[in-house]
This record gives structure tokens, C-alpha cells and sequence, in this order.
């Protein structure tokens, strides 16, 4: 629904026209039958996706999400047990909002209801006994309910991040959440209860409560609205009191290669890349840049019954059938480099390797891909020119890393405009001329957009609506910069080659920067320069 933005109505009714059974909506002013529901708990019938919606003991109405499920079919038989029953189909999120009005829902309680009821509660801090108190605090039903609200909050928005911040002094705290990139608030938490609420944070990750002044890490796994998540929690002592930030991990599938809007050209080179038997390929950005997503989307790409892949990553957020992934415990000194050398022992054709921090790493993946595996990896770097630099620096072997490098693919996530609000516009001269100029180069902008009309394309701008927040932008695209590795430049790394000097020649040999490339995603419409400034410097 939220994908292909389809209406429910008209999933409702395929469902109808394949179960051939009459569809039914939610209606908020639909009364259930009290006698029917008498004896059922609401929590068994969420977990079961079922309900009496009208009728009595004689004949009794059922909503559920597949009538072709005859084991569930036979225990509704034995639970409702009328002498006859009539069956409707409805989306499973329609059966927990009647639900909801039956029984309540701890997750779905608005803001305004969960503090009411702790002013209700009479909660106040006792600083004679700080840490007792905070705990019973955490237990508290409000808290709880809190908690579990701003998780399913954040993650409905496609948040990455949550931030809970107490405030100034007296001051209220604040609960911020990292939007595509974007920081934005979207609740004040009263003083009095920002303490309780990091403790909650704590207790269900696992944090040790009564710890105030140290930086403390932790993680937990939970379900939210059906899907699995992982939370990763660090806790950090302010000057205020204790501030936390919630790292919201998904757990999915890997995203496809021509899914990643690679422009033409780097979409065949990073095939032809990862199509290769052996040799290192790098892709590089900040953190939360995407790294993963695209190493996981090359592999399901090459991912193959003839191949076997072996992955080691610091979290395995993607998984892939026919993939073997591990997971990086340096409490056990089970490092990249370790399980490097295991894989090796273990008849691998591709390697990937989370990340590239070290010299000890770098150069086992350097003699790995030297050896008959294609190795993929990360690393921390501004730019693919930047990374050859930084590799050398960490001590490698010239000779050996200038034959093992097939490419280094640079990327950032940009915001992309609305697709519900975007409207065209003609953009004046004075405007073409600075995407122009911005470019860099009239010969290759030329090239590139050789079929481009400049006296009547229209760009795409930001209007704003109900769908994107009035903000004019929904969701990221990645712009790329993909440095292959020719003859000319592995010869310019045997020499150890100044960094401009390679930049010089990767350009040559045909690579956009990522500049370049974002303004060639603004001019097919899909963001505008003030995003791409966000992300590349002007």
C-alpha cells in the first residue's frame, strides 16, 4: 500500500474476488457483539487476525485475513461455537483497529492519553533515593506505553534514528527523529519524567540503570506493527542529565541493483565490475550513506547457485538466501581480519568484508582478491580518488593493491523531491547557467546531455503536501562517483600518485563525480540543487 500507494479498498476487493468472500472495511461507528466477545481475549484474537463482527449464537458474522485457513476456521468452530457461520475478508490492519476499540492498544494510545494518565499517576522524583525511584518509574504502565509509542512513531515515519534530549534546566526535554537525513522534533517531554523515560530506554536494552555517569551501549529486538526491528542504544551523561539516541535497524531483504538509480553508464560498469572472478571493489561514504544497501544489492545481483559467498559484517541488517553471514564479536576477538582468514579456509568465490578500518584487514582483502576471490568492501572516505590515498597511507603494498583494485564507488543519500506535490517549472537562464557552470566541465556536459533541450526542459521544484509533511521532499536517491581501475591509474598507484594527480586521471577515464552525477539527477526531475548542497560541497 505504501509502495505502489494503492488504496486499501482496492486490495479489499481483490481479496473478495480471489477468496470469494465479501470484502469488509473498517468502519469506526461498527458496534461488535458484546455476547460473541464475551469469553475471547483481545490479545488472542490479534495474534490470531480474527473476530465476531455481528450476529449472535444462531449465526455468527466472522472478519479474518484468509477464509481459505481451515485449521484457524475449525478453531473459531470451537472458540465462538454458533450453529452457523458467515464469513467476511478484511486487511489484517483493519482487524486490529476494531480490536482496538475492544480492548485498547498500548501502541497505539495517542500522546495526549499516555501523559494525562501519568499526571493522573501522581509521579514525582525523590532525589533521596534516585536510582530506586528511576526503576519504578521505568515499570510505570505511562512510561511503558511512551516508550513503545515514540518506537512506533519513529518507525512508521521511516525514521533511522530517535534522539531523546532532556532539556535546559526546568526546561522541557525533547524526542527528535532523524527523517531522510533531517533532524526534526516531534515531541517536548516534561522534566519530571525525562529520567523515567531514559530508564525505560535502558531497561529494554538491557543498560545498566543505576549508572549514571558513563557512556553505556546496548541493543534489543523487538516487533513493531508485524515487521522485526533492531534497536541499537547509546546513552550519553550531559551537563542536563542523560540524553539517548535509538538506531532503528530493519531487518530485510537486499534492495535490486537497478533499484539504486545508478545512471546508465555506472549501472554497466559496477555489472562489469562485480562480474569479474577476482579483484577488490570498494564502495565509500560517511555513515547511514548506503553502503550496505548497495554492497548487498551488487551481491544479490551476482548471487548465484555456482558461487558461494561468504559475508562478515558488523550487524547483519540485509540477509539473502544462499549467502553465509557472520556477525563481528570483538569480545571474542572474532574481528573482520579473523574471519578473513577463516573464509579463506573455506573454498569461498566471494568475499565481503563490512568494512576496511585497518592495515591488518586491508591487506588480507588485498591478498584474498589477489588469490581468485572477488572481494567487496566499505570504508570511511569523502570521495573514490580519496580512498586510493587513504589505503596507501594505511600501509599497503603499492604493487599488490594497484593489481587487486576492479573500482571504488563513492555514494551519499540526497533528498528527493515529492513525487505526490513535485510540479515542473521553467527555470530562467540565469539558473542553467549555475547548474551549467556548477558542472564543472561544458564538454562533458555536453556529452551527457546530448539529448536535452535547454531552451524548453522544465525542472522539478518543491510545492509541498499532507503526504511529505508540507516539506516538499519524500525519501532519498543516491548520487555516485565510480572510479575504475585502469591500466593508466593502477600504474599511477605502483608510483603512489599525489591525490590530485589520480583524480586527474579517473576523470580522464570517463568517472562523473558525485556532483556532477547529482546534477544530472536534478535535471531528470528527481531533486533540486539546494538537496544536493545538503550532501556534496559547493
Amino acid at each position: 500500500m505504501e509502495e505502489f500507494d494503492i488504496e486499501a479498498d482496492m486490495i479489499g476487493k481483490s481479496l473478495e474476488y480471489y477468496y470469494r468472500v465479501p470484502y469488509m472495511k473498517y468502519d469506526s461507528e461498527h458496534e461488535l457483539p458484546v455476547d460473541l466477545l464475551e469469553n475471547i481475549g483481545v490479545s488472542y484474537l490479534k495474534s490470531n487476525l480474527w473476530l465476531p463482527v455481528a450476529g449472535d449464537k444462531d449465526e455468527a458474522v466472522i472478519l479474518i485475513d484468509d477464509p481459505s485457513d481451515y485449521q484457524r476456521i475449525m478453531e473459531i468452530q470451537g472458540v465462538v461455537n454458533a450453529r452457523n457461520y458467515v464469513f467476511r475478508v478484511g486487511l489484517p490492519e483493519h482487524i486490529i483497529k476494531f480490536l482496538r476499540g475492544e480492548g485498547g492498544d498500548e501502541y497505539e494510545e495517542g500522546f495526549d492519553d499516555i501523559f494525562s494518565g501519568m499526571d493522573e499517576g501522581g509521579i514525582e522524583l525523590d532525589d533521596s533515593d534516585e536510582d530506586d525511584e528511576d526503576e519504578g518509574l521505568a515499570a510505570t504502565s505511562a512510561i511503558i506505553q511512551l516508550v513503545n509509542r515514540i518506537i512506533t512513531e519513529a518507525e512508521r515515519m521511516g525514521a533511522s534514528d530517535i534522539h531523546i534530549e532532556p532539556g535546559k534546566d526546568a526546561a522541557p526535554g525533547g524526542v527528535r527523529i532523524r527523517d531522510d537525513g533531517i533532524c526534526r522534533e516531534i515531541l517536548k517531554i516534561p522534566k519530571e519524567h525525562c529520567a523515567a523515560l531514559i530508564a525505560r530506554v535502558k531497561v529494554i536494552s538491557r543498560l545498566n540503570i543505576a549508572e549514571k555517569r558513563l557512556l553505556q551501549d546496548g541493543k534489543c529486538k523487538l516487533k513493531v506493527r508485524g515487521k522485526k526491528l533492531e534497536l541499537r542504544v547509546a546513552t550519553v551523561p550531559t551537563v542536563q542529565g542523560e540524553s539517548a539516541v535509538l538506531r532503528l535497524l530493519a531487518a530485510g531483504s537486499a534492495m535490486p541493483l537497478d533499484k539504486l538509480n545508478l545512471t546508465p553508464t555506472n549501472h554497466e560498469q559496477v555489472i562489469e565490475l562485480s562480474s569479474h572472478p577476482h579483484g577488490l571493489f570498494l564502495v565509500v561514504g560517511p555513515t547511514g550513506s548506503g553502503k550496505t544497501t548497495t554492497l548487498h544489492a551488487v551481491l544479490g545481483y551476482i548471487n548465484k547457485p555456482e558461487r558461494k559467498i561468504w559475508t562478515a559484517e558488523d550487524l547483519v541488517e540485509i540477509t539473502q538466501p544462499g549467502l553465509q553471514q557472520v556477525q563481528k564479536i570483538p569480545k571474542i576477538d572474532f574481528t573482520f581480519a579473523t574471519a578473513m582468514r577463516a573464509f579463506l579456509r573455506a573454498d569461498p568465490d566471494v568475499i565481503l568484508i563490512g568494512e576496511m578500518r585497518d592495515e591488518e584487514t586491508a591487506s588480507i582483502g588485498v591478498e584474498a582478491s589477489l588469490t581468485g576471490h572477488l572481494v567487496l568492501s566499505t570504508l570511511h572516505t569523502n570521495s573514490a580518488p580519496e580512498t586510493i590515498t587513504r589505503l596507501l597511507d594505511l600501509g599497503l603494498d603499492p604493487v599488490n593493491f594497484s593489481d587487486a583494485l576492479l573500482g571504488v564507488l563513492a555514494q551519499r543519500l540526497m533528498r528527493t523531491l515529492c513525487p505526490k506535490c513535485k510540479a515542473p517549472y521553467k527555470p530562467d537562464k540565469k539558473e542553467l547557467d549555475h547548474l551549467i557552470d556548477a558542472y564543472g566541465n561544458q564538454e562533458q556536459f555536453d556529452e551527457d546531455f546530448k539529448d536535452l533541450d535547454l531552451g524548453t526542459h522544465e525542472l522539478m521544484g518543491a510545492v509541498g503536501c499532507d503526504a511529505c509533511g508540507g516539506t516538499g521532499y519524500k525519501g532519498r536517491t543516491s548520487i555516485h562517483e565510480l572510479l575504475v581501475g585502469s591500466h593508466d591509474l593502477q600504474g599511477m598507484i605502483y608510483k603512489k600518485a599525489d591525490l590530485d594527480d589520480i583524480r586527474a586521471q579517473a576523470l580522464k577515464d570517463g568517472m562523473r563525480t558525485m556532483k556532477q552525477d547529482g546534477i544530472y539527477k536534478i535535471f531528470t526531475g528527481f531533486s533540486d540543487y539546494e538537496q544536493l548542497l545538503r550532501v556534496v560541497a559547493e
